[in-house]
């Protein structure tokens, strides 16, 4: 298959980066369909879309002819002989777990044409984890999109060792045909480039409150303070979605049975369990849309 051969995207997920990842095919020209089990995930989907391409009206980067057409290409489906009819890529973005990975990705494995290309957007996951689960480890790699992609368009492609060259061509070449600047790695490693040292950062920043060496505000001013940054690495978390962040770590905890780790995942299920998982429900560790950090005084502690 080649590059213009690729009209129908399926995503796999129809959560915060699924929905994103839709509203980048479908600007781009592609007829996007969102896959999920989960009704309010659907139901939530499409007039969220429709508030991203209102967004981008706004600031002029499309026309609202051009919005109109976008949401045009999109369609919801909780059926998946539905979602895998005729489609050509797969993006994926669920759970980070690599056994409901595989399992979800051997089910439409099933469904889907031979020639469909399968991606993951695992943020941490290795392809080769699940790859053999996938019925077609060849056609499969990594893709990782950046959040927000409103204002990142860098990604990230990571082939697994069963990956066909072909398969890692054509996905570098739809990677450019929706606007992204993609980063082949050379090998599997945790967290790709920029989000093993953002995980690195953040991860420290984590330890230092939980370890109780400092509060939340104070590690934030402290890197504000010399790095001249906007928001610190709570800020920043805050961003990424705390459930996300949780989830990696109760996962991380899990496997490895590190008390440390433990604690860190423990830390941010207080905040999960009350409902506050960042910039994208309104309350993380701070409060939005006026967090802390962004009002006068808080640099002097006030």
């Amino acid at each position: 298959m080649k590059v213009e051969d690729i009209r129908r995207v399926l995503i796999l997920g129809a959560g915060h980066m699924g929905r994103q990842i839709g509203t980048l095919c479908a600007i781009h020209g592609y007829e996007v369909v969102l896959y999920d089990v989960a009704a309010e995930a659907l139901t939530g989907a499409l007039p969220q879309i429709k508030e991203y391409t209102d967004q981008f009206v706004i600031e002029g980067s499309l026309t609202q002819e051009e919005a109109k057409t976008t949401l045009g290409r999109i369609t919801a489906t909780d059926s998946p002989e539905k979602a895998a009819t005729d489609v050509d890529l797969i993006s994926e973005s669920i759970l980070e777990n690599p056994e409901l990975k595989g399992k979800v990705f051997g089910e439409f494995n099933k469904l889907c044409p031979s020639r469909t290309i399968f991606t993951t957007n695992t943020s941490t996951l290795m392809p080769s984890m699940f790859a053999a689960a996938t019925g077609r480890p060849s056609q499969f790699a990594a893709l990782h999109f950046h959040a927000p992609m409103r204002g990142v368009n860098l990604v990230d492609i990571m082939p697994h060792p069963g990956t066909s060259p072909e398969t890692t061509d054509l996905i570098l070449a739809f990677t450019k045909r929706i606007g992204q600047i993609p980063i082949i790695l050379k090998k599997e490693s945790p967290g790709y480039v920029y989000e093993a040292m953002q995980n690195a950062f953040t991860g420290v920043a984590l330890l230092l409150r939980v370890g109780e060496v400092a509060s939340m505000e104070d590690i934030d001013r402290a890197w504000m303070a010399v790095t001249k940054m906007p928001f610190g690495p709570f800020g920043l978390l805050d961003r990424v979605g705390l459930d996300l962040v949780w989830y990696i770590s109760d996962y991380q905890s899990n496997q490895s049975g590190d008390p440390i780790t433990r604690a860190v995942a423990d830390f941010l299920k207080e905040y999960v369990d009350k409902g506050w998982t960042g910039l994208k429900n309104g309350r993380g560790f701070y409060s939005y849309p006026e967090p802390a950090y962004a009002q006068p005084g808080f640099m002097e502690g006030e």
